[in-house]
C-alpha cells in the first residue's frame, strides 16, 4: 500500500515568519505554499521569489554545517517550497490542509488578509494567525468559518526553537486546537496551549525579564557583558532543565515569598511583590518539593529520584558547556 503524502501547508506572507515555518515543515517532508500577499508587479515578485528561496537555501546551508543534513537533503527539502504571487491564492491553497497567517502586525492588514484566504481553502482547513501580540478574538470575525480559527505563537527561528504557544479563541473547535498540536508534534515542535491574554506566556515572561535587564544597565548594576553571562550561566542554564514554577517547588514557596518582600522594600518597587498565588500557597502548606506539593503534585513520586534526574540533566548541560571538570586529586 502505498505511502500518503504529508498534508500540505500554505504560509500568508514570504517574510521571516513564513520562511521559517516553511523550512521546519519542508525539513519534516511537507509541501509548503508562501503566498506573496502584497500585489507586485512581475519583476517584483521575480526579485522576492529569489530573495525568499535565497534565504531558505542559506539556512539548509547552516543546518547542512551543523551535520542536521546534507547537501541532497538541502536540495530536496527546499524543492518542497514554492512561492506563488496574490494573483495565485486561491490555486495555490486549494488543497491546504493548514494555512499559517504571517503578515506585519496591523490589525485590518491581518483581517483582509484573512478573509480573502478564509474563502480559497476547505471548511475544514485549519487557519492559524502567528501574531506575537494581538488577541485571537479581535482577528476571528473575518474568517469564514471561525470554529477552524486560533493563534499558533513560533519562537524565531521558527526552524529551530521547539515551542510552538497555541491560543485558541472563543469560538474554537476543540477537536482543531487538538489537531493542530498533533501536528506540530509530528514536525518535532513541542506545543503547548494557553488562554487568549497579551502575551500569551513566553512573551509575556520574556518582556519582564528584559526589561528587568536593561534597567540594571541604566542603573549600574553590572555591565551589559556581565548581566548577559549571568543569563547564559544562571538563569537559563537552571531553567533549561527547570521551568520556572517548578524550580519554585524546588527551592521552596516561602523562599520566594521572603525574597520578594525583601526585593520589594529595598528596591522601592512593588514590581517585586509576590501575588497572591504565592502567599495563599504558604498559608495552605504548599510550599513544594519538601511537603509533597507547590505548583506542581509531587505525592506518589520519588522526590529524590526526581531531583537526581535534574541534577543529571544540568549535568549533562556543563558538558555541554564546557565547564564540567575533573577534580582535583590529591599528589602522592
Amino acid at each position: 500500500m502505498p505511502k500518503s503524502s504529508p498534508p500540505a501547508i500554505g504560509c500568508l506572507g514570504a517574510g521571516r515568519m513564513g520562511r521559517g515555518i516553511a523550512v521546519a515543515f519542508a525539513y519534516a517532508g511537507h509541501r509548503v505554499t508562501l503566498v506573496d500577499v502584497k500585489p507586485r508587479s512581475a519583476d517584483q515578485f521575480a526579485k522576492l521569489e529569489q530573495e525568499a528561496l535565497g534565504e531558505i537555501r542559506k539556512t539548509l546551508a547552516s543546518l547542512t554545517r551543523f551535520a542536521m543534513l546534507d547537501d541532497d537533503d538541502a536540495a530536496a527539502i527546499v524543492a518542497r517550497v514554492a512561492i506563488v504571487p496574490a494573483q495565485d491564492m486561491a490555486t495555490a491553497l486549494a488543497d491546504t490542509t493548514i494555512l499559517f497567517e504571517g503578515v506585519p502586525e496591523v490589525v485590518e492588514l491581518k483581517r483582509e488578509v484573512l478573509a480573502a484566504a478564509s474563502k480559497c481553502v476547505g471548511a475544514d482547513t485549519v487557519i492559524a494567525s502567528t501574531t506575537s501580540t494581538i488577541l485571537v478574538d479581535d482577528l476571528s470575525g473575518a474568517v469564514h468559518h471561525p470554529q477552524r480559527f486560533l493563534n499558533v505563537h513560533w519562537l524565531n527561528p521558527a526552524y529551530l526553537i521547539p515551542l510552538v504557544e497555541i491560543s485558541a479563541g472563543k469560538v474554537t473547535d476543540p477537536a482543531v486546537t487538538a489537531r493542530i498540536k498533533a501536528m506540530l508534534e509530528g514536525i518535532g515542535k513541542v506545543p503547548v496551549v494557553c488562554a487568549a491574554t497579551p502575551g500569551f506566556i513566553v512573551p509575556r515572561i520574556q518582556a519582564l525579564a528584559m526589561n528587568e535587564a536593561a534597567r540594571m544597565v541604566e542603573e549600574g548594576v553590572a555591565t551589559p557583558e556581565d548581566i548577559d553571562k549571568a543569563i547564559r550561566y544562571g538563569f537559563g542554564f537552571r531553567y533549561a532543565v527547570m521551568g520556572l514554577l517548578e524550580f519554585i517547588d524546588w527551592g521552596g514557596g516561602d523562599i520566594l515569598y521572603y525574597a520578594s518582600r525583601y526585593l520589594e522594600g529595598a528596591l522601592h518597587s512593588d514590581r517585586y511583590a509576590p501575588p497572591e498565588v504565592i502567599s495563599r500557597n504558604m498559608r495552605e502548606g504548599r510550599i513544594g518539593m519538601r511537603t509533597g506539593a507547590g505548583f506542581l503534585d509531587y505525592s506518589g513520586r520519588d522526590v529524590d529520584a526526581w531531583r537526581e534526574q535534574r541534577l543529571a540533566e544540568l549535568v549533562d548541560l556543563l558538558k555541554h558547556f564546557g565547564l564540567a571538570r575533573p577534580p582535583v586529586r590529591d599528589r602522592d
